[in-house]
């Protein structure tokens, strides 16, 4: 893809956004999990290292550990375990569910959360900062940033990657049983049409307040980011009252169960959790994923250092062995989103990846990707989807 033509290059400065007590949550959950040496365990993040933490300004020797607070199962465990194996630090991951948990935990513990890397979405970035819930990176320390593409670096929050480099980026689709739905879908406005038809009583949406809200947006091409009382009035009636009652459940990762097993017919998703559900399923051709129009997100998840990280040595090598060819190619291929390498999709395709169309798009299904803007209009945005989902009675 060209810079030029490229959404992810051409960015409008970010608007001005409410507290981040009412900020909006996004992605992936799954289980916690903690992989120390390659080995998966269940365990909690708990303050501080084991060694003195030495500064990060003078790339000194590495601490014997590393804490990360991110999205659950997002992360190779082969990168993890040879980070361990040739670095030396055991690596620990705790996972939200929400950017506001992430926030609200990190604004709670004041500098002592324990954690040192931490995976927020862009758009929560410039508060973050201006919290002070960052640490700004020494990039002496980040060399293997050279082998990031161009196009995902100097985002609108943070322009310099002072504070944050890409991890990943989506965006959001739907997936339908072909054995229930004999036509084509491929809008929002079908999805909501077959929701209330065919698929009534078998379709899941995001639990997610910004993709369910978003939707309605989407469906009727207008601008997602809105705060025209109105508009969103329109958007709760629709919600609610059409559409809840058709909803079997809120379900952010359909590809975990719901695809394999077949128990929904249509399912809300992120490209990377549909690839996983089809990659799962023992009836792949049963499915198919829509990038639906006229418009959808488009949202980026970053590496970024907590404020007050006690190993702050650990965090700088883990985010800079994260970049290398070899592992950046390891977690594409794991978690399924573009990771912002450079080359990534012939390396994908010589590399033999599956379903390499849920991961890469073309300029004209990134043109219909718009991104998420926080604003006044969230506090309405988190009601309309609570009262969406008791009505649905989720």
């Amino acid at each position: 893809m060209t810079e030029s033509s490229n959404p992810l290059r051409i960015l409008a400065p970010q608007e001005a956004v409410p507290t981040i007590a009412r900020e909006i949550s996004r992605r992936r959950f799954l289980s916690v999990a903690a992989i120390t040496g390659g080995a998966a365990v269940l365990a909690a993040c708990s303050p501080g290292g084991d060694s003195t933490p030495s500064t990060a300004a003078t790339g000194g020797e590495l601490e014997s550990s590393l804490s990360v607070y991110t999205w659950g199962d997002y992360d190779s465990p082969d990168v993890i375990a040879s980070f361990t194996a040739n670095l030396g630090p055991s690596v620990t991951l705790d996972s939200y569910s929400s950017n506001e948990e992430l926030i609200a935990k990190l604004i709670a513990a004041k500098g002592t959360s324990g954690y040192d890397i931490v995976v927020p979405t862009g758009v929560f970035i410039p508060q973050m900062i201006e919290n002070g819930l960052l640490t700004k990176f020494n990039k002496d320390l980040l060399p293997n940033i050279s082998n990031m593409d161009a196009a995902y670096l100097g985002r609108a929050w943070d322009p310099n990657n002072d504070y944050s480099i890409c991890k990943a980026w989506g965006t959001t689709g739907f997936v339908y049983d072909k054995n229930i739905i004999t036509r084509e879908l491929t809008t929002w406005a079908d999805f909501f049409d077959a929701a209330q038809n065919e698929a009534s009583g078998k379709t899941t949406m995001s639990d997610d307040p910004a993709g369910v809200v978003g939707s309605y947006f989407w469906a009727n091409d207008t601008d997602w980011n809105t705060e025209d009382p109105e508009q969103l009035e329109a958007c709760r009636e629709y919600l609610v009252n059409t559409i809840a009652p058709h909803i079997s459940a809120f379900d952010s990762y359909p590809g975990t169960n719901a695809i394999p097993q077949g128990t929904q017919a249509l399912m809300q998703a992120w490209n990377g959790d549909a690839r996983l559900g089809l990659m799962e399923s023992s009836e792949p051709d049963r499915w198919q994923w829509v990038l639906p129009g006229p418009i959808t997100e488009l949202w980026m998840d970053n590496w970024a250092i907590a404020e007050g990280a006690p190993n702050p040595e650990a965090a700088h090598a883990f985010i800079n062995d994260s970049m290398t060819p070899e592992n950046l190619f390891l977690n594409l291929d794991y978690i399924g989103y573009n990771v912002g390498g450079k080359d990534m999709e012939q390396e994908a395709i010589d590399g033999g990846i599956e379903l390499t169309d849920f991961i890469f798009f073309s300029e004209e299904q990134l043109a219909t990707m718009k991104e998420q803007v926080l604003n006044d209009s969230q506090t309405v945005r988190v009601e309309i989807w609570n009262e969406m989902k008791a009505a649905a009675g989720a």
